[in-house]
């Protein structure tokens, strides 16, 4: 497994972590979901480089990332991810997002044109109804329901994470993954990194959100990679047919791959050797 190295870089008025995997190519700018962080694409960043840098970015509130009380919406994080990319001198990124991060990356190639040279979504950045969007909090409630709780062991903590089913199988390196995101008290207990109050004011700001009105001013290549299973139901997906529509209409350069057994997490977090070969052919 391929480790990354840390970079911390000024945001808007926070300090903010990238993960850096180095190569000798493009550069990529990754994005991750509601409650993760940049380790999520461990599999990922390990399949682009050396050919290409890989750099990972911990949203504010996550993973090591600087956590303040307030500041959480799509707007802001956008202005953090200019701050970022320019203090590190990488412009145009190709810009890659996940769930949460493919809204965000939506907005961030209306916004910020020149920033971005494609843009390459996993399972996310359609419009969802207010019942799709009901029955996707319920599916992800117990990856949730994790923060905010004390534990009294990480392997009490990783025994509760093993339970979701849409995290199956199970990978050695998701140990990784989740050891980065939490913090460990002298006496072996531990807890999320990331605060309740964090997620709470994304998912109010994200029920405002009106992602089709930003569709049309995106002029980059836009590629989504999209998962075919639920995560607990058949049809608990992030990309509804009728949300896959409505991108092909509005969005003027925009190609659909299904990535075949995969669902919302596993399409980033599990070995994909389709997916990995359609990136580099993307990019």
């Amino acid at each position: 497994m391929k480790f990354p190295e840390f970079l911390f870089v000024n945001g808007k008025n926070v300090k903010i972590n990238v993960s850096l995997w180095k190569g000798q190519g493009k550069n990529i700018f990754a994005v991750h979901g509601l409650s993760s962080n940049s380790l999520v694409w461990l599999k990922i960043a390990e399949g682009l480089t050396p050919i290409h840098n890989f750099y990972g970015m911990d949203l504010r509130g996550r993973g090591k990332s600087e956590k303040p009380k307030k500041g959480y919406s799509i707007d802001i994080h956008c202005e953090d991810i200019k701050s970022v990319i320019d203090n590190l001198k990488i412009k145009p990124v190709i810009f890659m997002g996940h769930s949460l991060g493919a809204y965000i990356g939506i907005v961030f190639s209306a916004k910020y044109k020149e920033y971005v040279e494609k843009l390459i979504l996993f399972d996310g950045g359609a419009k969802l109804t207010f019942e799709e969007t009901v029955k996707i909090f319920e599916s992800i409630k117990l990856s949730l329901s994790r923060l905010g709780k004390v534990y009294n062991s990480f392997n009490d903590y990783l025994s509760e994470i093993k339970k979701a089913v849409f995290l199956q199988p199970w990978q050695d390196y998701f140990e990784i993954y989740y050891k980065y995101e939490v913090e460990v008290f002298p006496n072996g207990k531990v807890k999320p990194l990331t605060p309740v109050y964090v997620i709470e004011e994304e998912a109010e700001n994200l029920k405002k959100l009106d992602i089709e009105k930003y569709y049309d001013k995106i002029e980059v290549p836009v590629y989504v990679l999209r998962a075919t299973e639920g995560m607990i139901s058949k049809d608990d997906v992030l990309i509804t047919e009728n949300g896959k529509k409505k991108m092909l209409e509005k969005i003027k350069n925009i190609k659909f791959f299904d990535i075949k057994g995969t669902n919302h997490y596993s399409i980033v977090f599990h070995p994909n050797k389709e997916r990995d070969e359609l990136l580099l052919k993307l990019i």
